[in-house]
């Protein structure tokens, strides 16, 4: 099976494995240059894995039939974490049906009603900083966007249950976070990784070698911090399902839907969405803000546009309006041209099921294909000056689904992704509106893996030089 595939690197798996975890966008554009379009990484303990990035190839991964691709089987390092039950871990019907129940809160109506909690917690957020003194940006855009998540999806407001909350998944993100964690969940199956947590000391084959890697990830902090995660997420079911008043968030509306039999879902497929939900809709959407910071400060040409821009959104009290916020095409422009240049996730993968013709080659069955975000975002068939941050060539064009695809394509196509777009527009209009933002010294253009996610280095340094209050009407200069 692994003659035919494309050429590669020849380093043994585990370097791949290590070069991978700590550089991969590095990985990704050295074998562009090398081998093209199409190439196979290696890793040990995961098929092959053949990456691609031309769109046409990207269209032919993303519209294959259900039962030829499998992209629940491709994230199956995941269930550790989010269990099995996760909407990104279901194939074939499972994940239609549960697909299903979980849209409703994330479109419409119902989405845009967040848009003043969204304001409210930025606000707060932005308070908070302080003037004069570096800071990375990472970090507060974290505590924002779980915030959120806490508000808008579990329906948790100001109090001891919220600290508590907020304290153990901000211990459970952190256990995870670790790019060794990632490579760890990339080397062994979730039996093996099971096994590790049981035990405590696990070790793992690389090579003719056995090292004990629980030297790098801390298997038992984790496991105590997600059985705690899990006693407190079971509680939230339980008072959603015996509320007495009504809900609007989004754990309410899981607990209440029910699916063509009149199924509805149960406490552990609940459990496993509602982290699953924290996954997508926190770190991702955290990490996302933070580059298009990054890309926004670093070009005043660009700031001046977006601040002219967002203070017509602004109502008679000076507050941003939601609303106005989210239609303004310049603040859309430049979101789509960061998340275009700095994808937080390098790839989406999916498991062949049956040998296919993907980009020219011959995909085996049990192979893994992986459309690259991050090399087809810089494709230079399709991007004039891909390396150029310029948000004005989204007014220009829309982004075809197979040559912008940060949330991922096809059917698997990100459910929170309305969701998280809406949010990272009114974050990123509400910092400009108030604050005068410029970048500290240590700012980079380098990625670092968190987890999953690729991140900016050293959480995207800043530094407040000033900030209005929030009904203030007038804006001070950059």
């Amino acid at each position: 099976m692994t003659t035919s595939l494309p050429p590669g690197p020849r380093l043994p798996a585990v370097l791949q494995l290590a070069r991978w975890t700590l550089r991969p966008f590095e990985v990704l554009e050295e074998c562009e240059r090398r081998y093209g379009d199409v190439f196979t990484l290696r890793l040990p303990g995961y098929p092959p894995t053949i990456m691609v990035s031309a769109p046409a190839a990207v269209r032919e991964v993303f519209t294959a039939g259900a039962d030829d691709v499998h992209a629940g089987e491709a994230n199956k390092l995941l269930e550790v974490g989010l269990g099995r039950h996760s909407l990104l871990l279901l194939d074939g019907a499972a994940h239609l049906r549960e697909r299903k129940l979980m849209m409703p809160p994330f479109h419409g109506d119902r989405m845009r009603a967040y848009g003043t909690i969204m304001r409210e917690v930025a606000d707060r957020v932005i308070d908070s900083w302080p003037e004069g003194t570096p800071f990375p940006v990472l970090a507060p855009m974290q505590d924002l966007t779980l915030d959120v998540i806490l508000r808008t999806v579990f329906g948790v407001d100001e109090g001891p249950r919220k600290a508590h909350l907020r304290a153990l998944l901000v211990a459970l993100l952190a256990n995870g976070s670790s790019p060794w964690f990632y490579a760890a969940l990339l080397a062994l199956q979730p039996d093996q990784v099971r096994a590790v947590i049981a035990t405590g000391n696990q070790p793992l084959r690389l090579g003719r070698r056995q090292v004990d890697i629980s030297r790098w990830v801390p298997w038992r902090e984790f496991a105590r911090v997600n059985q705690a995660v899990d006693e407190a997420l079971f509680a939230e079911i339980a008072r959603a399902r015996g509320a007495t008043r009504d809900r609007a968030d989004v754990l309410a509306m899981l607990v209440a839907a029910r699916d063509e039999h009149g199924a509805p879902l149960s406490d552990q497929h609940l459990r496993d969405e509602l982290l699953t939900l924290l996954l997508a809709g926190h770190e991702t959407t955290a990490t996302s803000l933070a580059w298009a910071f990054l890309q926004v400060l670093s070009r005043p040409d660009v700031l001046a546009r977006l601040r002219a821009e967002v203070a017509t959104a602004a109502g008679p009290d000076g507050r941003l309006e939601p609303e106005r916020v989210v239609a303004l095409p310049y603040l859309d422009a430049t979101l789509k041209e960061s998340l275009r240049l700095w994808p937080i996730v390098p790839v989406v993968v999916r498991k062949a099921k049956r040998t296919m013709k993907i980009g020219g080659v011959t995909v085996p069955e049990g192979v893994m294909v992986a459309p690259a975000i991050y090399l087809t975002h810089r494709h230079r068939d399709v991007w004039g000056d891909p390396e150029v941050f310029r948000p004005e060539r989204f007014l220009e064009r829309k982004g075809d689904p197979y040559e912008l695809y940060p949330f991922g394509g096809g059917t698997r196509r990100c459910l929170g992704m309305a969701f998280a777009l809406y949010e990272m527009r009114i974050v990123i209009a509400e910092v400009i509106h108030r604050a005068t933002l410029r970048l500290a010294p240590a700012a980079t253009f380098r990625g670092v893996r968190r987890g999953v996610t690729i991140a900016p280095a050293n959480g995207m340094p800043v530094v407040l030089e000033a900030r209005r209050p929030a009904t203030a009407a007038t804006i001070p200069s950059s």
